[in-house]
Order: structure tokens, then sequence, then C-alpha cells
């Protein structure tokens, strides 16, 4: 049997992947087959989900739809060693920087091939997700995989040109707010709250200030005014976070991310 979606590597992001779709109904774990490096990880992941598992990456690259999703240092091994297992009409996906559409047919020799840069709250059901396919996919290709996408979180179509710039700010973003969530709740403590309690504080703090962007339509700088009351407290914590740079910082940051996806 073929199985329609094969997974090689089940690390963090593969299980955050498998596990959206098995919960939203996308396909049933029995169609899912995943390989792993280890008896350990497959064994957890059959455990979790309830899909088929291997050790042998060829045979998790006999589906209908390949997801790639090794460590990017891994690729240059994987993908020629799965290349002969790889279905003449498969829709090779990756979840990788650095490795373009254009090298990813030609490495594995296949056609159809669609890059997605998702990001970690995808295990919570709120990624974001890049989506590039290539030309020779269909209509019909890209629904089946923004279906596979859409099951934990959203996505939007972005150039080629643009995906490290996507993983910048949705891929490497969610360590830079788990930061700022733990430096605000550093100092709620300093004040005197419980830690769990002041990391529940900061923490849906952002997620209510994420969903006013998204949901507003407001421009972040309106939002961030309508805070700030004249010679109030929170125009005195922007003054001096923009005496110590954060915006500046920010982006360094991110454009530091990109540097490096764009070294690999």
């Amino acid at each position: 049997m073929m199985h329609k979606i094969g997974f090689i590597g089940c690390g963090n992001m593969g299980r955050a992947i498998i596990k959206g779709i098995v919960t939203s109904g996308v396909c049933e774990p029995g169609d899912i087959i995943a390989s792993a490096h280890t008896q350990a990880t497959i064994d957890a992941a059959h455990e979790q989900f309830g899909i088929d598992v291997t050790l042998d990456n060829t045979q998790a690259a006999s589906a209908e739809i390949v997801v790639l999703a090794v460590k990017p240092y891994m690729f240059d091994e994987v993908v020629p060693q799965i290349a002969p297992a790889l279905p003449e009409d498969v829709i090779l996906v990756s979840i990788a920087p650095a490795k373009t559409l254009a090298w990813l047919s030609e490495t594995a020799g296949v056609a159809k091939v669609v890059r997605l840069m998702p990001n970690t709250p995808a295990a919570v059901g709120e990624g974001m997700t890049s989506v590039v396919p290539n030309d020779a996919c269909t209509q019909e290709d890209v629904d089946r995989v923004l279906a596979i996408v859409n099951s934990f979180g959203k996505s939007e179509f972005i150039p080629e040109k643009l995906i490290d710039a996507g993983s910048a700010v949705a891929g490497c973003a969610p360590a830079f707010f788990y930061m700022f969530i733990e430096a605000m709740a550093d100092a709620a403590v300093l004040e005197g709250m419980p830690r769990a309690q002041a990391y529940r504080f900061a923490a849906q703090a952002a997620v209510g200030s994420g969903k006013m962007v998204l949901e507003s339509g407001q421009h972040p700088g309106a939002l961030k005014d309508a805070v700030c009351s004249p010679g109030g407290t929170t125009i005195e914590g922007v003054r001096t976070l923009e005496e110590m740079g954060m915006r500046g910082a920010v982006i360094d940051a991110l454009m530091a991310t990109v540097d490096k996806a764009q070294s690999l």
C-alpha cells in the first residue's frame, strides 16, 4: 500500500506537522509513514499518533507526498539516498532553508517540489508557514499541500527570493518572543509576582497583542499609541526601550538569521 504522506525525519517540526494532520483529519494515521534515525524516536511517534513508522528512509519515501523534515545539513546525504525510491508523480515538500526548488528537483530527480517554512507554534495549531511551489505543481497539488499546512495554522504564498525573510520573521521569531516573555516575567518576579503567574500574564499579553494586530487591521504603531497615555507608565517604558535600542536590536537579529540561512 502506498501511503498518502511520508515524513523523512520525525523531529520537533515533523511531529508538529503530523499532529496537525491527524488532529484535523486531513488523513488517517494509517495513511502516514515516518522515518527517523533511532528506534526510540519512531516508537514515540507511533505511540503518540498511531502512524506507521520505519528506520528506512527509502520506505518512507514511497508516498504520494514526501516531506523532508531532517536537519538542513543532512539534505546532501538524504535526498540522493531517497531519490530512487520516490514515485514518479510524487510531490516533494521541503521545510529547510538554503536548498532551492531547483536544487531539490534536480537532486531528487522529481518534477513537483514545494518549499515550506513553518514554525514551531504549529504544535499548538498556531503556525505561520511560507509556501513556495514550483511551476510543475498543479493547482490540485498545491491544494493538497495547503490542506496539510493549514491544518496547523495559517499560510501565505511568497516568492522564493523572500523565503529567508519569511523564515526570519515567522520561523526564527518565536525564540525571540520567548526571550521577551521570559524577560517580562523576570521583571514581574522582581516586583514580587510568582513566576508561574508572571509567565501566564506575559504570554497572554503576547497572544492578545498579536491577535489585535491580525484582527483590528490597525498599524502596530497605532495600537502602541493607543496604550500610551500622555505622561503615563507605558510611554515611560517605551522611552526606555527606545533608549536601549530595542528596534535596532530586533532588526539586526532578524537580518543575522537571514545571513545565516543564506550561508548554509
